[in-house]
Order: C-alpha cells, then structure tokens, then sequence
C-alpha cells in the first residue's frame, strides 16, 4: 500500500481505534473526529466540524490568558501535551474522565498545520480507584456481622432491620451518638444490597460551607467560582447506579436543604454554574446524633424532607447500654491491632476488663478502639493491665454500680465460652489467660455450659 492509497483510507484506518480523535486548525476549529470520539462524547461529526474545540468545556485546555500572548492555545506553544489527565463535558451534559495525548502537525517550513488529539476513557479507572479505597478499609472491619461487633439483643435486632433495608431502594437515617458506627452500617446496607455492584459515595455534610456543600454534592463547571480550574463531579453523580451517604446530614444549611429535597424527588439536579439539568439514579443513606424532630420544631430542619429521608430510621445504642458486648469488642479490636503491630499482646488483665465494664464510654466504640491503641503502644506483650490503659479511663468513678452485681470477669467469661461455642481453651486464648484459669473461673461463678450456648 503506497502513501495515496494509505491516504484514501485514512478514515476507515482511525475508525479502527479505540481512543476518541480530534484535529484541531491553528484557529482552534474542529476539522474532523473519529468514530470513537463520537461515542465518548457523544457527539456527531457534523455537530462538530468547524466549532471551536471549546465546546467541549475540557479543564485541561489552557487557553491563553493574555490578549498579546503569542498564541491563544499553549499547545501552539509546546508543541505536544503527554497523558494530561483532565475532563471535559459531554453532549448529554455529564462529565468524563479522559487521559489526553495532544501535539502539533507542521509543514516543511515548521509551521502549524494543526493540532491532533487522542482522548482516552479513564472513568472506570477512576471508579476502580474508589474501590479499591473502599476494599482497602473492608480490611480493617472483618470481624462480626459486615464489620459490626456485636451479639447483644438489641444489635441483633439491629442486624435484621439492616438486611431489609438492604433490600430495599427507600432512604435510609441512622441516628447514633458520635463514634456508636453509623458508617459501618451504612456500608453493611450498600454491601448487602441491590446496588453493591455500584459506587459506595460518601460525605461528610459537617465539615463545609454552604459553597463547598453544594459543591461536593452537585458539582461544579470551570469558572463557576473563584478557584474552579477544572471541572469536577460532585458526589451525587459519582454515586450513580450506587448509594450516596451523607454524614452529619442535620448540618446541611437551609437552602442547600432545599435543592437536595428537589433531587430526591427529580431524581436531578444541576452542577453549580451549570443549567444543562443531569439526571442520576441514586439510593440516599443519611446519618445524624441529632433529633431532626426537635429541629424541626426550631426551623433548623425542613419537615418536607425529614418525611423524604426518615423512610426508614434505624438507632444505635450507645455502648453504655449494650456493655454486654464490651468483651467481644475488645477481642476484636485487640486482634486487628496485634495482626497491625506485631506485638504478642493476648488480652486484658481481669481488673482492666473491669474497668472497661465499669465505664461509661462518652466516645462509644469509637473511645474504646482508642483506649486499645494506646494501650498497645504503651504494651510491649502479654496482658494488658491498668497501667497500659488511657488516665481518663483509669480514674474516672464507676458510673454504673448495677454492673457491680455481675461482675466483668463472669461476663466476659460468658462471652468468651459462647463465641469459642463451648470449648475452653480457644475462650483462655480469647480471654489472654490459660484453661485451668477458664475452668476455675466457671466454678467460681457457677456458669453451666449448657446455658451459656442456649440459642
């Protein structure tokens, strides 16, 4: 095949390729586009040829910002951009993430001709990227029921209410004090649900302004405000076809109250500096340690979308009310630290498992897991004993005395033989003690195995 023939088939030849390609003139017009540029963007040829290539909003373009410079692209000016991850604005409005080789094309005398450019989809790149994030901390909550420790009745309960609404798309509050794992359940709902082939988005809504808030949630095009550069995608369009938890949900200001309650029920919404409305399809998971009701009463929480949100309302006891299951957290908390550390740490002293028995944990599970690492940076081996423990712990005042008329040795004891279901030396292990001391303790409080491992 000579250059003429290879000519004649130039388009039949990049219709073959797999990257969108565009040429761009030296006035910045589209001359031509490939087939799969056209998929990407979604964009016909003839929609294209002759506009400028501007129309596809892309936030790496860097246009020039002087009136005098010698050029209105850089691209003129450098002759080539290599594997420039930006994105740019399709035809139907939504973003997409490419990776973008561009450079010049020049005449005998070394002047422009034009621009060629290979665009190439890393969306799904991007969305592993979140994945393997959200597999990486799965990691770390392998224990228990989706991450969550925990046989006491009212977590069992708990347990079940999250499995049907997992199988359900309708919203979802959790209410919880502060550290009591609202976004492990939250994850346990997406995990065991419809949508967990789908992105898991998450949000804190406590930690921005109304700007960023809506910012984060919507999005925004380049040059909406002071700073935008780029354009970006908020959480609710990186939640497509997935769930979009939003923390701290009772924080969210008035009127970004109101454009959210407007998504529920559009199922769209438009990116900030933005018309072109874009419509997604997300399952929302909220959270709060507030009374949205009492809220509502003082104008801080609007009724219409308490009653969107609030379909299904699932609340997590403070762990001063399930202490039962202080012993099997603490095993849990104390394995994944020694697999971390490295260090042959089996356990707590009976008089520091008392101590945990006997307060009132503020911080929740959150404050335990912290008293651990501490107490395993302190630790070097073997049991862990006051000593090792957080001050704050160690002397506050025993708040619960009732606790004092089942001592912690027995309940954990208990916990420990019905989690090794019945056999004593993995409860001595589990419990950081050896079996002659399980069976002592047996006798001392009179504990009939038969009853502990009633279902």
């Amino acid at each position: 095949m000579n250059t003429q023939e290879i000519n004649r088939y130039f388009k039949n030849i990049i219709g073959t390729m797999n990257e969108g390609l565009l040429l761009v003139a030296p006035d910045g017009t589209m001359l031509m586009v490939n087939k799969a540029f056209e998929d990407l963007t979604g964009y016909k040829e003839e929609e294209l040829v002759g506009r400028p290539c501007t129309l596809l909003n892309c936030d790496a373009c860097e246009i020039a910002l002087k009136k005098d410079g010698p050029s209105w692209c850089t691209l003129f000016e450098k002759g080539q951009v290599i594997k420039k991850r930006c994105s740019l604005i399709k035809k139907d409005g939504s973003c997409l993430a490419v990776l973008k080789n561009a450079s010049l094309l020049k005449d005998d005398d070394g002047l422009p001709l034009g621009a060629v450019e290979t665009l190439t989809d890393i969306s799904e790149v991007e969305r592993l990227d979140q994945e393997v994030h959200h597999l990486s901390h799965k990691l770390e909550i392998k224990n228990g029921f989706q991450g969550i420790v925990g046989n006491s009745p009212v977590m069992q309960k708990i347990y079940q209410v999250v499995e049907k609404a997992a199988l359900s798309d309708a919203p979802v509050v959790i209410y919880g004090e502060s550290g009591t794992g609202k976004e492990l359940v939250a994850r346990a709902i997406h995990v065991m649900g419809r949508r967990k082939a789908g992105p898991f988005v998450q949000l804190n809504c406590a930690a921005l302004n109304e700007a960023l808030l809506e910012s984060e949630l919507f999005g925004h095009i380049k040059g909406a405000f002071t700073g935008a550069y780029r354009h970006r995608i908020g959480r609710f369009e990186a939640a497509h076809e997935g769930d979009l938890f939003l923390d701290e949900i009772a924080d969210i200001p008035v009127a970004t109250q109101v454009k959210l309650l407007r998504v529920l029920e559009t199922k769209q919404f438009e990116r900030v500096g933005d018309h072109r409305p874009i419509s997604v399809d997300v399952r929302i998971i909220t959270a709060t340690n507030k009374d949205l009701q009492e809220m509502i009463g003082s104008k801080k929480f609007r009724e219409d979308l308490f009653f969107r949100i609030n379909v299904i309302p699932i609340y997590l006891p403070p762990l001063r009310e399930r202490l039962e299951d202080v012993p099997l957290l603490v095993n849990a908390f104390v394995e994944r630290l020694r697999e971390r550390t490295g260090k042959r740490i089996t356990g707590l002293s009976p008089e520091a498992m008392d101590r945990f028995m006997a307060y009132s944990w503020p911080g929740n599970v959150r404050e335990l897991k912290s008293a651990l690492e501490y107490a395993f940076v302190i630790a070097e081996k073997g049991i862990i004993g006051l000593e090792q423990l957080p001050h704050s712990l160690v002397s506050e005042a025993v708040r619960h005395p009732a606790n004092r008329k089942v001592p912690a040795e027995k309940i954990a004891l208990i916990e420990a033989l019905r989690q090794s279901n019945g056999n004593q030396s993995m409860a001595a292990r589990i419990l950081g003690v050896n079996r002659v001391t399980v069976w002592n303790r047996m006798k001392k409080h009179g504990i009939d195995l038969r009853k502990v491992l009633l279902p």
